[in-house]
């Protein structure tokens, strides 16, 4: 399938992408395909790219990447995003995630209690459209996060959402090692 938008390359970047990819492409050690179609717009990639780095940057976010990646996977297994799904399980693993761990995670579950908790919150967000209750953020406090780190979690939910619908919506190209959506 040929994405929707065009994947920008060195050649026809528009030059307020530029700078921007290069730092993609040292993160990375390539360009992904997903940033190189929103490299379209300078704007999109720099809210993009910005997103990122204030969650797993240094001086960063407080979640542990693996718990973010892990956040990650169930949210693209929920919008059907094979790309994001691709992308972040090979993240996990990088994370120090096992096979098993992303796995479960795609659907939503761990043996870890507050790892379950916090899937099971970033899925109420995503099928609720935000509508959750006090108890449901009741139920990270007791499972031991704290109120940065709830906030992170939506934040990591609003960032996936991002993704999930960029590569959905246009057909972007999966460029990491393949993995099947349980639906």
């Amino acid at each position: 399938m040929t994405s929707r938008v065009p994947l920008v390359s060195a050649t026809d970047t528009p030059a307020g992408s530029r700078a921007l990819l290069d730092a993609v492409h040292g993160a990375f050690g390539a360009t992904p395909n997903m940033f190189r179609a929103v490299a379209n717009s300078p704007a999109a990639l720099q809210a993009m790219w910005g997103f990122f780095g204030a969650l797993s940057g240094p001086g960063g976010g407080t979640i542990p990447a693996k718990l973010g990646e892990q956040i990650a996977v169930a949210v693209a297994d929920r919008n059907a995003c094979e790309y994001c799904l691709a992308a972040h399980t090979a993240l996990g693993r990088k994370a120090g995630a096992t096979p098993a761990e992303m796995s479960t995670a795609q659907a939503g579950e761990s043996a870890d209690p507050a790892t379950a908790a916090a899937l099971r919150f970033a899925l109420q967000l995503v099928e609720q459209r935000g509508q959750v209750s006090d108890a449901d953020v009741a139920a990270l406090r007791a499972a031991g996060f704290n109120d940065g780190q709830i906030v992170e979690m939506l934040a990591h939910v609003a960032l996936n959402l991002f993704t999930n619908y960029v590569n959905v919506a246009f057909a972007v190209p999966v460029d990491f090692p393949g993995v099947k959506l349980l639906k």
